[in-house]
């Protein structure tokens, strides 16, 4: 018999029905004496194989020529396997902790100076894994960096995972799994408030918030289980209001949590921008004014972008990805109609899309074509090449735009770099309404951060509607628990060996 999931049902009448509500409990969600309870860190990442038992290294920094490179190594091995390779002036047992040390590498086969360096030892507790750690400051070559690195394999380390160094630091309770999380967040960020928002992750802002409504749930469904479970004892009761007041204030907090979601997102993961329009309206040089680069090849000759040309840009915030595509336009070249086609579906794909037209030839059948394809996504007109066009037609061209969808008009120079900010603005407002920061609010960055706050949501609806159909208030409990279940899947109080290996799988490695 597969006993990978028990089950708890309560059987109660309403009338002259039998109803049974049953709900399915995870392994670590049963406590020895069969009482299901709200434990802290599920005892299942507690019997990780190797944890706390081997010693692990890795290179720490990108591969290639720089000034440093840094080899970490921590487990309870990392002093002994230094001192087998390290030579100083002391010897690594009689440096103090958390100071640098100058000396050498060597390869006690043949005595060969490896690399001089400099040594950081740490004691555990008060290091990033909470493991006692080295790290060793070589020269930022490869060839150096592999050769200690294979020095300190021989000698006692194995070579560590991808994440394995923040992974020890979740298990060994140095930080949340959100807290995890937030480090590859900001190693990943593109943008000055996609780092911020990681960084306040990082120091459990986040962490703080879902662990006080989580906190408030547990303490209802004590005080719902202890009136009902022990009657004869002098506990007061709790009443139908306060189990309702209970439910909607964490709902409430959780609500809040959750509206800077679309922020969060757009700070992560940023937005892609398709750039479209005719042969020879100022695609490419739009994209070279925006990242601040020669990107992409200008010409004066039409189909000169055949392939899609990316780049990351910083707009208010927001890390943008701009896709510069092939001038959309009829040709008999099969290599050019490739582009265009590969233009279109770009401009199908993206979040938003700048139609640039040619404010020298005023809008032709292809921008016609163009603007009446993108009525229905997000898009920007902006009529280019103003420091050379006729006022006239300018204003000619804006009222037609104005006419063939309902799309804000930018007007502009790429050459002049006049409307750029507004071109800015108008990506900004589109995006998230101009109002993208990190400083003032916690942004819920992680997808799977939001989900599990949705499905709290869901459950405290539940538990709500369950009240109010007159169910016995122990029914009640069971979605409020798995509301709680679901916001220490967050943090990590509650949460399963696969998603914990899932998620530390995304990391770099040596981090």
């Amino acid at each position: 018999m597969n006993f990978d999931h028990l089950f708890k049902a309560d059987i109660f009448t309403v009338g002259q029905c039998v109803i049974i509500k049953y709900a399915r409990l995870s392994p670590d969600r049963i406590r020895p004496e069969g009482r299901r309870g709200m434990s802290g860190r599920s005892d299942c990442l507690a019997a990780l194989p190797g944890r706390n038992s081997e010693t692990i290294a890795a290179i720490s920094t990108p591969y290639g020529t720089g000034g440093i490179g840094i080899i970490r190594i921590s487990g309870p091995e990392a002093f002994s396997v230094a001192e087998k390779i390290f030579r100083g002036r002391k010897k690594i047992s009689e440096i103090r902790s958390h100071s640098v040390v100058h000396g050498r590498i060597i390869d006690p086969v043949d005595g060969q100076m490896v690399d001089e360096v400099l040594l950081v030892k740490m004691d555990a507790p008060r290091t990033f894994t909470g493991e006692d750690t080295i790290e060793i400051n070589c020269h930022g070559g490869i060839v150096v960096l592999r050769r200690v690195l294979s020095l300190v394999l021989r000698h006692g380390a194995r070579a560590a995972a991808p994440g394995e160094f923040t992974k020890r630091a979740f298990m060994n309770g140095r930080i949340d799994l959100a807290q995890a999380e937030a480090v590859i967040d900001l190693i990943n960020s593109k943008t000055e408030e996609g780092s911020r928002a990681a960084a306040a992750q990082l120091q459990g802002k986040l962490s703080e918030k879902i662990r006080s409504a989580r906190r408030k749930l547990i303490e209802l469904i004590a005080h719902i289980e202890a009136a009902i479970e022990y009657p004869e004892e002098d506990i007061e009761d709790i009443t139908g209001d306060e189990v309702l007041a209970g439910i909607a204030k964490v709902r409430e907090e959780l609500m809040e949590t959750a509206q800077g979601s679309s922020n969060g997102r757009l700070l992560r993961e940023g937005m892609t921008v398709a750039i479209i329009g005719k042969p020879n309206a100022g695609k490419s040089s739009l994209l070279n004014a925006l990242s601040g680069s020669d990107r992409a090849i200008v010409t004066d000759i039409p189909g000169t972008t055949r392939d899609i040309i990316e780049e990351y840009v910083n707009i208010r915030g927001i890390p943008v990805r701009f896709l510069d595509t092939a001038g959309i336009r009829t040709t008999d070249d099969p290599v050019e109609a490739i582009g265009v086609e590969r233009a279109r579906a770009a401009a199908e794909e993206a979040e938003l899309v700048i139609i640039v037209l040619d404010a020298q030839t005023g809008i032709t059948d292809e921008d016609r074509e163009v603007l009446k394809t993108s009525r229905d996504k997000k898009a920007i007109v902006m009529i280019n090449k103003l420091d050379i066009a006729d006022d006239l037609v300018v204003e000619a061209m804006k009222e037609q735009a104005a006419a063939l969808g309902n799309m804000p008009v930018v007007v502009a120079s790429v050459a002049d770099g006049t409307g750029m900010d507004d071109l800015a603005d108008k990506i900004g407002e589109l995006a998230a309404g101009g109002q993208v920061s990190a400083n003032s609010e916690i942004l819920v960055t992680n997808a799977r951060h939001m989900q599990l706050i949705e499905d709290a949501i869901a459950h405290l609806d539940s538990a709500r509607s369950a009240f109010e159909g007159r169910m016995p208030l122990d029914l009640v409990t069971i979605d409020i628990r798995d509301a709680a279940e679901a916001l220490g899947q967050i943090t990590g109080e509650s949460v399963g060996e696969d998603v914990v290996n899932e998620i530390f799988s995304r990391f770099c490695l040596g981090k």
